[in-house]
């Protein structure tokens, strides 16, 4: 929230979270310090204006109280009039300057502001051929289908309770009843093999944790953040803050491997084993499987037996 200092015409920024203040409540409740000059803004406070005639400056009168009314209602009664941090280049800009989502509440906007989302979009969108979103989806089913039923289970109160019930990205308050507005985000993501656990859970609100989706930590959440966040769930700091995207190699390929086979009595067999020479070899994880596993899926010849 913004607002010009009567005193001094300096302005001045307030963070006020994610809900849209009540302008009557900021002008019953409110008293907004001037960070330049120190003056005081409140229904309490004579107006500074030095022509006006005491009638209409001191607080007690008409005149103060409608001016102090329409100070705060002219801050607060629109979207329009707050302000946003981006969370790429820094800068505090109006709300104007940040995309909306259809399913956002008022204070909710894109991460990015329309000037870093440009950039960012001119380096990914020509880049983002069909076949490569094709190529993302594949590779995040073929993990999930590799992970499938390992995933640890969250107990959801002291998983609220741990994030304070709030959105970890935007700091929203999210009520656990109401399922559809939160979600638990793979902090590492299962695209790379990462089961879900209690270290690698984060809370974040649906709209955050769709901006998300399969990003690596370091390119959606800021050093602070992923700081704070490792010591809050206990996840791995270095890895976090890795730059580029880190396979998890610790997992047992084999067995991976052997249920992603279990496939329905009419599933194309065919197509799941192309699929899965094709992710283990991107993932370079040919080297994990047992000799048997390998012939299996026709990556070399098996186990060789001696004669005598």
């Amino acid at each position: 929230m913004a607002f010009v200092c009567v005193k001094c015409r300096a302005f001045n920024l307030l963070q006020v979270g994610m809900n849209l203040p009540n302008p009557q409540d900021l002008y019953e409740d409110s008293a907004w310090a001037c960070s330049h000059c120190g003056f005081v803004h409140s229904q309490e406070t004579d107006l500074p204006f030095k022509k006006w005639p005491v009638a209409m400056t001191s607080a007690r009168r008409v005149a103060a109280r409608r001016f102090w009314l329409a100070f705060f209602r002219s801050a607060a009664e629109r979207p329009s009039s707050f302000w946003k941090q981006c969370g790429t280049c820094g800068r505090v800009l109006p709300f104007e300057a940040f995309s909306r989502h259809a399913r956002w509440s008022p204070l909710e906007r894109q991460l990015e502001c329309r000037a870093c989302k440009g950039a960012i979009n001119a380096g990914l969108n020509p880049k983002r051929t069909k076949e490569q979103l094709h190529e993302g989806s594949f590779r995040r089913r073929i993990a999930d289908m590799l992970l499938k039923g390992e995933n640890q289970r969250i107990d959801l109160k002291a998983f609220f309770a741990r994030f304070n019930s709030r959105c970890f990205k935007t700091g929203k308050l999210l009520d656990i009843r109401r399922r559809g507005t939160w979600a638990v985000d793979h902090i590492l993501p299962s695209k790379y093999l990462y089961l879900l656990t209690v270290t690698n859970a984060a809370l974040l609100s649906r709209a955050a944790n769709e901006n998300k989706r399969d990003r690596w930590p370091s390119d959606f959440y800021t050093n602070s953040e992923r700081v704070r966040l490792a010591k809050i769930t206990g996840a791995d700091l270095g890895l976090l803050s890795s730059p580029e995207p880190v396979v998890n190699k610790n997992i047992d390929v084999n067995a991976c491997v052997e249920r992603a086979l279990r496939v329905r009595e009419h599933s194309n067999l065919k197509r799941r084993i192309a699929e899965l020479k094709r992710f283990l070899t991107v993932a370079d994880l040919m080297d994990s499987l047992s000799p048997e596993n390998k012939k299996l899926l026709g990556f070399g010849p098996g186990p060789q037996v001696k004669t005598t």
